[in-house]
């Protein structure tokens, strides 16, 4: 993907910053039905560097700090954030290694302004794919997110190029959601990349990819992925470009434990578990099973001079989010930016996903909190979020901004199977208003 910013200028430098922001939150504590006006406070501190070789790039971004949730059993998160990119240039090519790790204190796909988010690092764009990040989020449970992504570019003519890349990404939870005995999924992953791409004419690039995933989950379930894509790019006059991609996906899962006929041949399988249901005596046994589906990818991006505007959708396996032990996922963000005038901008984002369970439900029954299930017993589960922000410079070194999101989970009906009633959603909405402090950035050079 080419880039549409102009490029900065080639500075090595040291920067610091300070970050203070004040938010109320409808639902603080993320609960399905759940209504608690609250307050929460945060203060961080940043440092970034670059550093800028002949044929060597070099960028570190860390933030932390704590913040505040006021409300009882909850008290003082804190936050940790570490982005890294290391380039390496070269006649015909280079390697790049990036890394984004993050301490939250609960999930972040969506966050408002204000709050922190993922550490990008230059994998905003990737991790639908490659891992380490979560699609939906319930209850403030503190976690561990890690990506760390390889790639390699080398052209071997002016029109034809080689890539290639490999990732792993890990989401660990350190509690389970506070007042329920539901625990969250952890995960691991692991997925490459290879492609070969040709110019077509001017303004068009074409591609053939493959790609691998492995997940592992914090059950014992893991299974792989095969994906073969065409892919196909279009840009107009550095302003605008469109990709998409789409192909076959083979998923195999191996173990998968699968009720079976109560035959003599699987009784007498150590493999096979007995289990007692109220129809009677029931088998449950490992299985391999082989699943063919499809996996794509668009994107469009516009950069007008005053305004910027990116739209992409993704449809991949991803690790469930810590719900389910892998979904089959359907994601969608747009973002716009528009400076109004020398001081004042405002940034609106915009995100949704949808993600269907790829193994059937492991839980003893269909109720969400019962002891010992892992994850959630629902089929599908549904995120959005929208938001927009308003930033005003106040100097140099100082600016302001306020921002507003509403964010929505929702989980399908079998949620509630087996029970008379029950909450299937949780809504939030927060405001936050706040102030950046960032001095002019110390040069190295």
């Amino acid at each position: 993907m080419p880039n549409l910013e102009p490029h900065a200028a080639p500075l090595s430098y040291l920067q610091a910053g300070a970050h203070v922001s004040e938010s109320v939150d409808s639902n603080i504590q993320n609960t399905l039905g759940g209504s608690s006006v609250q307050t929460i406070t945060r203060g961080e501190g940043s440092i970034d560097l670059r550093r800028l070789w002949s044929n060597y790039d070099l960028s570190l971004d860390y933030l932390g700090g704590v913040g505040y949730y006021a409300v009882r059993g909850v008290g003082l998160k804190q936050i940790q954030e570490l982005g890294a990119a290391q380039k390496i240039n070269w006649k015909r090519g280079n390697l790049a290694v990036r890394d984004a790790f993050s301490y939250q204190p609960e999930g972040t796909f969506g966050s408002s302004y204000g709050a922190v988010g993922a550490t990008g690092a230059g994998l905003a764009g990737e991790n639908v794919f490659f891992g380490g990040t979560g699609l939906g989020t319930l209850g403030d449970v503190p976690r561990i997110m890690n990506l760390t992504v390889a790639d390699a570019v080398e052209s071997l003519t002016p029109k034809s190029t080689i890539t290639a890349a490999a990732g792993y990404g890990f989401v660990h939870f350190l509690q389970n959601e506070p007042g329920t005995t539901l625990s969250f999924i952890g995960d691991s992953q692991v997925s490459g990349q290879v492609g070969y791409s040709r110019l077509l004419g001017h303004h068009d690039q074409g591609a053939l990819v493959y790609g691998y995933q492995h997940f592992h989950f914090s059950t014992g379930v893991d299974f792989h992925s095969h994906i073969i894509q065409l892919m196909w790019g279009h840009r107009i006059s550095g302003r605008m470009d469109f990709l998409a991609s789409a192909g076959p996906q083979f998923t195999q899962i191996n173990g998968l434990l699968t009720p079976v006929a109560a035959t003599t041949q699987n009784l007498n399988n150590p493999a096979c578990t007995d289990t007692l249901t109220q129809q009677g005596l029931e088998v449950v046994c490992p299985t391999n099973d082989l699943r063919i589906s499809a996996a794509g990818r668009g994107s469009l991006r516009y950069r007008f001079p005053r305004l910027e505007l990116s739209l992409t959708y993704d449809h991949f396996l991803t690790n469930g989010s810590g719900f389910f032990a892998g979904a089959e996922s359907d994601v969608v963000r747009f973002s716009a930016s528009r400076p109004l005038n020398r001081v004042w901008s405002v940034v609106t984002d915009i995100g949704y996903s949808r993600n269907s369970r790829v193994l059937s439900n492991s839980c003893a029954s269909n109720s969400a909190t019962t002891s010992g299930c892992q994850g959630v017993s629902a089929n599908v589960f549904q995120y959005g979020f929208a938001g927009v922000s308003l930033h005003r410079m106040l100097g140099r070194t100082l600016h302001a901004f306020a921002s507003y999101q509403f964010n929505e989970l929702t989980f399908d009906r079998s949620f509630c199977q087996g029970t008379s009633a029950c909450s299937r959603s949780s809504e939030r909405q927060v405001g936050t208003i706040g102030l950046d402090w960032i001095p002019r950035p110390i040069r190295l050079d």
